[in-house]
C-alpha cells in the first residue's frame, strides 16, 4: 500500500474530510487531495503533523509497518517487574552496600584531614571544606537510602538485635564524647579533635555493618 492509500485509509477511519484534514494541517484541500492520490508526498515538515492526527508512527506512515505489539503475557510481566518491590533480603544487602561504602568514605575523610594539614600543609580551610563535602556525601547516602526503602514489619530476633544495637550505639555515642573532652583538653587542639566523632560515626556504622551481615547470613542459612 503506498502513502496515498494510506492517508486515505486513515482520514476515512477518523471520518474526516478533506477540508477538516486541510484546516488541521494548515494546508489547502487540493493539497490534501493530491497526497491522497500520489500527485504529491507530503513535505517532511508535514509528517510528524499528519501521524499524530492519526494516531500513528512516522514508520507506519512511511513503510506500512505497524509496531509490533506486545502480547498480554509480555505487557503484564513487565508490569509486575516494573512493580514488584524490593524483598526484605534485598533491602538488607542493599543496606549493607550502602552503609560499607559510606564507612569508607568516613575512614577516607579521616585520613584526608590527618594526611593533608599536618603533613602536606595544605590550606586548613580548604582542607576542612573537602573533608566536609566526603563526610557530606556519605551521609546523605545513608539518610537518603534509609528514607527510600520499604518498612518491614520485624521479628522478635530483628527487635532484639536492634535493641542490643541501639545500647551499644549509645555506648560508642557516649564513649566518643568523653575521649572527645580529653584529647581537647589535653592537646587544645579543638580545631581538629572534632574529628574524633566522624570515627565514633564511622565507628558506630561498621557495627551496624556487622548487625546486617549476621542477619544476612541467618536469613540464607
Amino acid at each position: 500500500m503506498d502513502i496515498g492509500e494510506k492517508l486515505f485509509e486513515l482520514r476515512k477511519g477518523k471520518g474526516l474530510s478533506q477540508e477538516e484534514v486541510a484546516e488541521k494541517l494548515n494546508v489547502t484541500r487540493q493539497t490534501v487531495s493530491k497526497w491522497e492520490t500520489n500527485q504529491s508526498t507530503p513535505d517532511f515538515d508535514k509528517i510528524m503533523p499528519i501521524c499524530e492526527l492519526y494516531g500513528i508512527t512516522t514508520e507506519e506512515l512511511l513503510t506500512g509497518k505497524k509496531p509490533e505489539e506486545k502480547t498480554e503475557v509480555e505487557t503484564e510481566k513487565e508490569n509486575v517487574e516494573e512493580e514488584r518491590p524490593l524483598t526484605k533480603q534485598e533491602v538488607k544487602r542493599k543496606s549493607a552496600e550502602v552503609v560499607s561504602t559510606s564507612v569508607f568514605l568516613y575512614i577516607l575523610a579521616v585520613v584526608f584531614i590527618m594526611i593533608t594539614i599536618p603533613v602536606l600543609r595544605m590550606n586548613p580551610i580548604i582542607a576542612s571544606a573537602i573533608f566536609l563535602v566526603i563526610v557530606g556525601w556519605a551521609t546523605v547516602r545513608i539518610i537518603k537510602h534509609y528514607m527510600s526503602i520499604p518498612k518491614f514489619e520485624k521479628t522478635k530476633e530483628e527487635k532484639k538485635e536492634e535493641k542490643v544495637f541501639k545500647q551499644i550505639d549509645g555506648i560508642i555515642g557516649a564513649i566518643t564524647t568523653a575521649i572527645y573532652f580529653i584529647v581537647s583538653f589535653t592537646t587544645f587542639a579543638w580545631h581538629i579533635t572534632w574529628v574524633i566523632f566522624v570515627i565514633g560515626a564511622a565507628v558506630s556504622k561498621i557495627v551496624e555493618l556487622s548487625f546486617m551481615l549476621k542477619e544476612d547470613e541467618e536469613d540464607e542459612v
